[in-house]
């Protein structure tokens, strides 16, 4: 799999390319781009913003800044799914995650302070997507959120068994993890259930599934 990454700031990404699940999957199953807008931006001095149209504070990412930057990488073979970062977007979740991790190629699209011209996510893009209700200084972290999120999905990325059952898993029918517990057994009168003591695998995975649907419940 190939994920762009176009951004202001691709020295932000440096700490998440040397760590786990990334790290372990980069150069193998997973090839990273780092793609600097101001590298190919047609105007002059790297401008990649500016002020909206109609006032207001902020800068605005701008639309040819965008397709230029598209075009250097890609000409006209564009990837099949181009993805703006943006609150606006469809809501980042594990069935998002796994349709991404199964895409040979995608490419993604951050902005910074006022976000995007409205045309590069109506025109250039072929998805918007959030990681939640809130709202941030620019669309790196939601880049590395979404990274992380499908390269653990990788082959390789994780040990074998250790993604199988997890939050959001088909295992658990969708549902949240069972709480996990380890030593000491018992601290500050805090102790550790019971059943997981017993070594009684059955019981145990009977209890770990009764805790994951409780915990589901909406």
């Amino acid at each position: 799999m190939r994920v762009d990454v176009f951004t202001q700031v691709p020295h932000a990404f440096g700490w998440l390319t040397e760590q786990r699940p990334l790290a372990t999957v980069l150069g193998e199953e997973l090839e990273l781009r780092l793609l600097n807008y101001r590298d190919t931006t047609p105007l002059r001095s790297g401008q990649v913003d500016d002020d909206p149209y109609g006032g207001g504070a902020g800068m605005v990412l701008r639309v040819d800044v965008v397709d230029a930057a598209l075009e250097a990488a890609y000409g006209t073979a564009r990837p099949s799914r181009i993805i703006a970062l943006t609150p606006q977007g469809r809501q980042l979740d594990q069935q998002l995650v796994e349709e991404l991790a199964h895409e040979p190629e995608i490419a993604l699209l951050s902005s910074r302070f006022e976000g995007f011209d409205d045309r590069i996510v109506s025109h250039l893009c072929t998805d918007a997507v959030s990681i939640g209700p809130y709202v941030l200084s620019g669309g790196e972290l939601p880049a590395m959120v979404l990274l992380d999120a499908v390269a653990r999905r990788l082959p390789g990325a994780l040990a074998e068994g250790s993604g199988e059952l997890e939050s959001f898993s088909p295992e658990l029918d969708g549902g949240l993890e069972y709480p996990h517990y380890t030593r000491p057994a018992a601290y500050r009168g805090w102790d550790v259930p019971e059943v997981l003591l017993s070594g009684d695998h059955a019981r145990i995975e009977r209890w770990r599934r009764e805790q994951s649907r409780a915990r589901s419940v909406v």
